[in-house]
């Protein structure tokens, strides 16, 4: 083949516009600093890349703000089991003082403005939140704990699964109207008789519900059991008019007092709205405690449903919705009646109540439980153990009181009129104070059977509270070696892709120094081929 000088050129121009591809691909990734800029350079890194860059958002989501997100949620957590740990060791302490022999009067108020202020921290702690999530609450994390003001038309109707080791007993003292004694009128005739007969007490059982003040209406209260001494067992459903047994509401204040009535009749079951009580005769008591969960069966046999409606919340009552099945009525201009019923955990009277759990994803595959639902540790049964021991103590200081208006009335009858005048006057006043007396031996020995008793309530308050902050700090130990791992992960899938995608600067400012100078080259080459031609040799 005849090679002529037109060949040649145009295979310098080709090779030179092939250098100045190659002197663009260069220059193309020292300005970017990647080795490709469109798939088709490279179709194998381009999918590397795909996937590295997948990996690395992935790495960075976890590691930048899923697991940081963990470690606040954990710490608030954390923070919050920690104050109610110390506020549990605090009533513990003052229970302890409380139990510990004869109290002053002055001692026994500081007990009561103490217990008073740590049931009321109690939970206040509960309602902690995490950049405007409460903590506590399971999925709810836009509700409180508690309620955060007083709501008086707000009707819930609640039904609590119990079973029968929330049935104990409950001790009345009975003082008529020893309280009402003064020095004008500690003569009359109403007065003037009281005596040391007209104090006793009254012993029965009781269900404490989770809430005091409930609606004044004993129509829509409700306890149901199952009878497992029948063979099946039956369903029982209280009030049941056909075997003649009712539920009867009794006002605390009422005379007779509704622990008495209770006491007295064992077939009696008494609704005590003020401080949500439910009163059992002996009969009654021994038909729930009789109650047992079958093993043989999936359903639990052992458990008393008890439902009753309160409308009347003070601020720092808990919020039914997160611990029981429920139902509210909330203004609905839109609603029937202006009415809407909302319902809340209906699935807990079908299967066993399961825990909110809410998880973080921190790694691949792997999720973190960050929170503690308040069911776990902030339960009712600690602020009503805390009332039962404040309102015994303030009976206990009421009688006091009125000991010491007595004991002052003798005082001046003794200094100012001794003698036998009034004799009458003195021997009123000996058995008034005669009657008061007793009253307070029965007041401290219920007060001290309840501090006992506050001891291990509380006790196991505390244990429950050091247990949630255990599993809390084994999962904050968890999530910290998750962080560290996802750390080396994140820093491996870094350099994986950096390799992959980025190019060597020192190699391509050397290979594209070293194309400019060819290209140079060729340039000239090609110029001086261009001159000659077949003329210049005729």
């Amino acid at each position: 083949m005849r090679i002529t000088n037109k060949i040649i050129q145009r295979n310098n121009l080709s090779n030179i516009n092939t250098n100045k591809i190659y002197q663009d691909k260069l220059s193309t990734q020292m300005s970017t600093q990647k080795k490709i800029s469109r798939p088709s350079d490279d179709p194998v890194i381009a999918i590397r890349a795909l996937r590295l860059r997948s990996n690395v958002n992935e790495v960075t989501q976890y590691y930048s703000k899923n697991i940081p997100d963990a470690e606040s949620w954990l710490s608030v957590t954390e923070a919050g089991l920690k104050n109610l740990s110390q506020i549990m060791t605090n009533m513990i302490a003052q229970c302890t003082k409380g139990s510990n022999g004869p109290l002053k009067t002055s001692d026994r108020q500081i007990i009561l403005e103490e217990l008073r202020g740590l049931g009321d921290e109690v939970y206040s702690t509960g309602d902690a939140d995490y950049a405007g999530r409460y903590v506590f609450t399971g999925y709810r994390t836009d509700t409180p704990l508690s309620f955060m003001k007083e709501e008086k038309d707000l009707k819930y109707t609640i039904t609590e699964q119990l079973d029968n080791t929330v049935i104990d007993s409950v001790t009345k003292v009975k003082t008529g109207n020893i309280l009402d004694i003064n020095s004008s009128n500690f003569k009359d005739a109403n007065m003037s008789t009281i005596d040391e007969d007209d104090v006793d007490t009254a012993e029965c059982y009781r269900i404490r519900l989770a809430y005091n003040n409930c609606l004044d209406d004993a129509t829509n209260i409700k306890i149901e059991y199952t009878d497992s001494s029948q063979n099946p067992p039956v369903k029982v459903t209280w009030p049941d008019p056909a075997n003649n047994i009712t539920i009867t509401m009794k006002h605390a204040y009422e005379d007779p007092d509704p622990y008495s009535q209770a006491a007295n009749n064992d077939n009696d079951i008494i609704y005590v709205p003020e401080t949500g009580e439910l009163l059992l005769g002996k009969n009654r008591y021994a038909d729930l405690m009789a109650t047992k969960d079958q093993d043989s069966s999936p359903e639990n046999e052992g458990e008393i449903r008890v439902t009753y409606e309160k409308s009347d919340w003070m601020k720092g009552d808990l919020r039914p919705e997160h611990y029981f099945y429920c139902t509210s009525e909330v203004n609905d201009p839109t609603a029937p009646g202006g009415k809407k019923t909302i319902t809340y955990n209906e699935n807990y009277l079908d299967v066993k109540a399961e825990r909110q759990v809410i998880e973080y994803d921190v790694g691949f595959n792997q999720t973190i439980q960050v929170n503690s639902t308040a069911d776990e540790c902030f339960q009712h049964n600690v602020g009503r153990e805390v009332d039962d021991i404040v309102n015994a103590m303030q009976d206990v200081l009421d009688l006091e009181s009125t000991k010491a208006k007595i004991e002052e009335i003798l005082k001046s009858y003794d200094t100012e009129n001794a003698g036998a005048a009034n004799q009458g006057d003195i021997d009123i006043l000996n058995k008034q104070l005669a009657a008061v007396n007793k009253a307070l031996t029965y007041a401290k020995d219920k007060e001290q059977k309840l501090f006992e008793k506050g001891i291990s309530t509380f006790q196991k308050h505390l244990d429950d509270a050091n247990l949630c902050i255990t599993d809390c700090g084994t999962r904050s130990r968890k999530l910290a070696l998750i962080k560290n791992r996802m750390e080396n992960q994140k820093t491996t899938f870094d350099t994986l892709k950096s390799e992959n995608e980025d190019v060597d600067i020192t190699e391509v400012a050397i290979n594209l120094n070293s194309a400019e100078l060819t290209y140079n080259a060729a340039l000239m080459a090609t110029g001086k081929v261009t001159q000659s031609t077949l003329l210049n040799y005729i």
